[in-house]
């Protein structure tokens, strides 16, 4: 197929007429999958799938791959859309569908359901309220200054001046805390304190439980899943951390480094509570939120919404959680995101049924490492045998090597250099 497709005819009442010939079917095809960018889209394959065919019928099945290999070519298309149709859509995963090798859903769409409702419960409870209120108290600082603090407290999420702290929230500043700096206007800096360097006043209840789970834990689900996730390439690190920030995820690409995908996890927190938010953290990185490249085994989804990202995520926590014992705050925290009666559409709940069933695998065992393994060097020919020594010369003398005290590999040093930024 060529790049000069026909114009697919239009639409009737969401379903296309037919019949049509094999180039106008083929760039109906093409039409479908394109229409996921504008809206923001990155299902799974056997999603997209399952979609295209209600709109297009069977026909879909004999031309799915070979569209997807041709919009993969389509320099027209934003390189984030293409690199979700070569790292999402792998003509694996395309085969898998239309095969129909998808995961049980049945399992995990009960906890979703219950996820759902327990979080339209909590979006109308006065606990809710209070915590909206809390948050609209503070001021609105500039972009610029909310960049400074976090240069000087990366994981700081909230923060005051101390008037501020004293009239608003009826919160003083502990003894011997040492204050922030960001600019004012008509003034060369300002003073300000974050949520741990203040006490008095009862939090919210949403903010005095964050990040904390009840239940039953076995520690080895959590050392398990570290090193599983180290075996594929992702460095978990725990880190202090701001009392509402659980941890986060990056991925780090600096010039002349190699690319490095790490979690950092509060270190203030118990096993269980570190072990939802690594589930979280990684629920990133495993269902393409923070983007891949080819030798990393995970989707690129990149370009989605700041609520997708968040509902997929802390559902992915969630299964995962429950199916173990564990019982977080989850429907406090996704109240923010799921704002409608149901799940948005813009959520995949395939990718988040496989990462979930992986990362549930992930704790019971560990896998052989995923990282690529280094080529043993060839064979040469053997070296002739230097001549014996002459024992009236005198060897030169060896001067002792000194080791190096460094072991770190280029990884670690990276992301090293990326923590003493801050």
């Amino acid at each position: 197929m060529n790049q000069d497709l026909p114009s697919p005819p239009p639409l009737e009442g969401g379903v296309l007429p037919i019949p049509l010939d094999e180039a106008q079917f083929f760039a109906a095809v093409c039409a479908g999958v394109k229409e996921l960018l504008p809206a923001r889209r990155h299902p799974s394959a056997g999603e997209l799938l399952e979609e295209l065919t209600k709109r297009l019928g069977w026909r879909v099945r004999t031309v799915l791959i070979s569209a997807i290999q041709e919009l993969r070519e389509d320099q027209k298309l934003p390189q984030y859309f293409r690199s979700y149709l070569s790292d999402t859509l792998t003509d694996e995963e395309l085969s898998d569908a239309l095969r129909g090798d998808l995961p049980q859903e049945r399992d995990y769409q009960s906890t979703l359901d219950d996820l759902l409702q327990r979080s339209k419960m909590f979006r109308n409870s006065a606990a809710f309220r209070e915590a909206v209120q809390f948050v609209a108290r503070f001021r609105d600082y500039a972009p610029y200054n909310n960049f400074l603090v976090k240069l000087q407290k990366p994981g700081c999420d909230f923060y005051a001046t101390e008037r501020d702290w004293r009239r608003r929230f009826g919160r003083k500043i502990k003894p011997d805390v040492p204050p922030m700096l960001i600019l004012a206007p008509m003034h060369p800096v300002l003073l300000v304190y974050d949520l741990d360097s203040t006490e008095g006043r009862p939090l919210p209840e949403k903010f005095e439980k964050f990040a904390k789970v009840e239940g039953s834990f076995d520690s080895s689900v959590l050392n398990h899943t570290i090193e599983n996730a180290e075996r594929i390439g992702v460095r978990v690190e725990h880190k202090k951390l701001s009392s509402t920030q659980g941890g986060f995820a990056q991925r780090l690409a600096f010039p002349g480094f190699p690319v490095v995908v790490c979690v950092v996890v509060n270190e203030q927190l118990d096993d269980a509570s570190a072990y939802s938010v690594l589930c979280h953290e990684l629920a990133h990185i495993l269902l393409g939120h923070l983007g891949s490249s080819s030798e990393e085994p995970w989707p690129s989804r990149i370009n989605l919404s700041h609520a997708t990202v968040e509902i997929e995520a802390e559902a992915v926590s969630y299964i995962v959680c429950e199916r173990c014992g564990l019982h977080s705050e989850s429907a406090a925290y996704l109240s923010s995101y799921m704002t409608g009666d149901e799940i948005p559409k813009t959520v995949s709940l395939e990718l988040i049924t496989k990462v979930a069933g992986k990362l549930e695998q992930w704790g019971k065992r560990l896998f052989k490492s995923k990282k690529p393994q280094a080529e043993e060097p060839a064979q040469s020919e053997p070296k002739p045998e230097p001549p014996p020594p002459d024992p009236k010369v005198e060897p030169p003398r060896k001067e002792p090597e000194t080791p190096s005290s460094d072991s770190r590999s280029d990884e670690e040093k990276a992301f090293d250099d990326f923590v003493e930024l801050f």
